[in-house]
């Protein structure tokens, strides 16, 4: 039996910000995510563009703790304020030796007071041993919930 290589992965975390607020802190995720979850991240540079609008490509460099992947260079290839819709590929950095291609999409959806972040990851894996992006998949997740507390306690 052949095993596949390509798959996808989707989380959704509701979170008490509202979404035009947690949006807003998508959009500035350079700056935020460093800040509020230093433990995930160590810096974010922006290389093209500012950062979140199409074609803006930056390098993510995760904190010293992080498992496996140290650095993620990425493109924006959707970018819907409307929607409050992202969408990124890996394009370099050490994620690439564990996927040939990563695209995720994040989108947040009002809901009541708060909101749901709901991320997708689609994925080919450069070999049948590398374990699918579940642990990718959770540290976003994570830093939802970490990002949700930040702006609640702002």
């Amino acid at each position: 039996m052949a095993t596949t290589t390509t798959g996808k992965l989707d989380v959704e975390v509701k979170v008490k910000s509202d979404a035009n607020k947690f949006w807003k802190s998508i959009r500035d995720s350079a700056t935020i995510f460093p800040k509020v979850c230093s433990d995930l991240y160590k810096n974010v540079e922006i290389l093209e563009g500012d950062g979140h609008s199409v074609g803006s490509v930056r390098v993510v460099n995760f904190a010293e703790g992080s498992p496996v992947v140290k650095s993620a260079k990425e493109k924006i290839e959707e970018f819907d304020e409307a929607k409050k819709k992202v969408a990124y590929s890996v394009i370099g950095g050490d994620m690439m030796q564990y996927y040939k291609t990563f695209k995720a999409t994040l989108e947040v959806i009002p809901e009541g007071e708060g909101s749901i972040v709901k991320w997708i990851c689609e994925f080919e894996k450069a070999s049948e041993e590398v374990p699918d992006p579940n642990l990718i998949r959770d540290l976003a997740a994570k830093n939802f919930q970490e990002i949700d507390a930040y702006l609640l306690a702002a």
